[in-house]
């Protein structure tokens, strides 16, 4: 019921006679510029426009004063005053000097109403009965009360525009008062149709802004969601793999405590609980060092230094598996970089690359200026493709298809490389060339 009631609620605002009729309540709004800067930058504007206008208005009458010998020095003085408070007040605004705070911007609109009116209303007065174009200095407070107040005060001062008008041709022929009629219609229309759609402008503006608000929130409320989700998922893979060498460990003791049990066969299940507890340290610390990476310690550090290390690391593994290890000459090229970190990411990539070869392949470790101020350091095997549906999921924590591995060697590399403001990325993935990409700082930049 409550939600029928907000629909029928939003059809009506949507109409003009529903926004005119929550005005004419009172709960319209003020000042159009919800900002200091669009402030400025709408009052630059009708200053402009309004210094233009009484420029326009002067060279007219200096051009009637030449032909005509009208109009008098006094409407001439009057003009000259106004268009030169209305310069100044221009160049005051486009010094910046002003602090356009919300009661400066109350007097700035109620200053720029009140000059203009009185100015069109003496220029009226001393001309009254002749030749008069000065009801068109209303047009320019009509505007701006348009943009910036409730549609009572907008009302108000097309009212005393239309004085204006009915007042300049006073004593004049039938003819001229339907002309002042007809600019009074044109006041009005003009006012009120501005009015109605700078404030249905606005309204729309606010529910642009709650909606965004409304997406932000949700957004929030989404990510939240898959985190929770997300850990959920790595806190069940983590449960997977701490229970099978726990299993090995528990199974493998009993055996060897069970009677009748030979020395040769209780020192195997010893050796079999030995290396699963060891897997299962390794296991703990690879996921602490995941979950809780180390703050990266920049310092400026040489590539072929960190590359040939290691290689050299690298090499008795590599060694048994028949794969050979290249390093290519990175010269002096150097980096901002924790030199342990970056290690630790690199053996991670090496030790998978090499895992994932056969013998007779092999592994370069290359080093090079991306172009973007920054060191890209490649990683590249030549084994088989990774499948797309493996490729999909690597730096996924815990996900692995390597026998006896954890699944925390790329996620960890990938953390390091960020923590450098870089990342890890497959940057090929084709068959002889396999090829993972590290990016840190070059030195300087």
């Amino acid at each position: 019921m409550q939600s029928q009631l907000n629909q029928d609620r939003s059809r009506s605002e949507s109409w003009a006679l529903g926004a005119l009729a929550k005005a004419m309540g009172g709960d319209g709004s003020t000042l159009a510029a919800q900002d200091r800067d669009s402030f400025r930058r709408q009052e630059v504007v009708f200053a402009s426009v309004n210094l233009m206008l009484i420029g326009a208005l002067l060279l007219l009458q200096e051009i009637s004063r030449l032909g005509r010998g009208k109009p008098a020095a006094s409407v001439m003085f009057v003009l000259a005053v106004g268009f030169v408070v209305q310069a100044i007040h221009l160049v005051w605004l486009l010094s910046r000097s002003v602090e356009l705070s919300k009661p400066t911007q109350r007097i700035f609109t109620y200053w720029s109403l009140g000059f203009n009116s009185t100015l069109a209303l003496v220029l009226t007065f001393l001309t009254i009965g002749g030749d008069t174009a000065y009801y068109a200095l209303m047009l320019i407070p009509i505007l701006e009360a348009a943009y910036r107040l409730r549609l009572g005060a907008t009302c108000g001062l097309i009212l005393l525009a239309v004085f204006i008008s009915f007042m300049g041709v006073w004593g004049l022929k039938f003819g001229e008062y339907i002309e002042a009629g007809a600019m009074s219609v044109i006041y009005a229309v003009m006012g009120v149709l501005v009015w109605l759609l700078v404030n249905n402008l606005r309204t729309r503006e606010e529910r642009s802004v709650r909606s965004l608000e409304e997406l932000a929130h949700t957004r929030e409320r989404l990510l939240s969601e898959e985190k929770l989700a997300a850990v959920g998922r790595l806190s069940r893979a983590l449960a997977h793999e701490i229970r099978n060498p726990v299993a090995m460990i528990s199974s493998s003791l009993a055996t060897a405590v069970r009677p009748g049990q030979n020395d040769e066969e209780r020192e195997e299940m010893f050796a079999i609980a030995a290396k699963e507890a060891t897997r299962l340290e390794q296991l703990t610390t690879d996921f602490l060092l995941y979950a809780r990476p180390r703050t990266a310690q920049l310092a400026p550090g040489n590539l072929a230094d960190t590359l040939n290390y290691v290689a050299t690391v690298a090499r008795a593994h590599a060694a048994s598996k028949g794969v050979a290890i290249y390093v290519s000459d990175a010269g002096e090229l150097e980096g901002e970089f924790d030199a342990t970190q970056i290690q630790q990411a690199l053996l991670n990539l090496v030790l998978n690359a090499i895992d994932a070869g056969h013998r007779g392949d092999s592994v370069k470790l290359n080093a090079e200026l991306n172009g973007n101020g920054a060191i890209r350091i490649d990683v590249v095997g030549s084994a088989a493709p990774i499948p797309p549906e493996v490729a999909e999921r690597i730096f996924e924590p815990l996900f692995t298809t390597k026998p006896g591995g954890n699944g925390l060697g790329l996620p960890i590399a990938r953390n390091i490389a960020r923590a450098h403001g870089g990342d890890v990325v497959l940057g090929s993935n084709e068959p002889g060339r396999v090829c993972f990409s590290i990016e840190i700082p070059s030195r300087g930049s």
